[in-house]
């Protein structure tokens, strides 16, 4: 029996951070569903990440933070209308997820910002993204790049 507890923990530990379901991931009484993000072009120099982070718990939680080996830097941004002008706007206190809801990243909206891109982010490649939660700690998601017209009603999204 002693031989098992090793075994036991390294399962609990990988599924804690590790995806529950094709595209969807988990920490704690956070799920995050389909991370993704688009193609970009050669030379674009930012890429934005969007998903559906939920909380089953009984205690608020607050995306506070991340970081990507595919950009220099990462933000948590929001985006509004004015005058037909769009504005983008980093939060550096991050954005809460109410116990027992959800917190939708999404274009036109509230948004991860990679920021100064290493290379084009190509369709149909992975990017790795760790987000940093006030209570839930760190967990590594894998953003899809999607195509361009992804999210915004045009084409065949998924």
């Amino acid at each position: 029996m002693q031989m098992f507890k090793p075994i036991a923990a390294g399962v609990l530990a990988l599924m804690l951070a590790t995806p529950i379901a094709a595209h969807d991931f988990k920490r704690g009484t956070l799920s995050i569903a389909h991370p993704w993000t688009r193609q970009t072009a050669p030379g674009q120099a930012n890429g934005g990440g969007f998903m559906t982070v939920s909380n089953t718990g009984k205690q608020a939680d607050r995306l506070i933070g991340g970081s990507s080996p595919a950009s220099t830097r990462v933000e948590i941004h929001t985006m509004s209308m004015a005058g037909g002008v769009m504005r983008m706007r980093p939060l550096p206190n991050g954005l809460p997820i109410p116990a027992g809801g959800k917190l939708e990243l999404k274009p036109g909206s509230h948004h991860i910002m990679l920021i100064g891109l290493k290379k084009p982010l190509k369709l149909g490649t992975m990017v790795p993204l760790t987000l940093r939660f006030e209570k839930a700690g760190t967990v590594t998601v894998q953003l899809k790049v999607e195509a361009i017209t992804y999210g915004t009603g045009a084409g065949h999204d998924h």
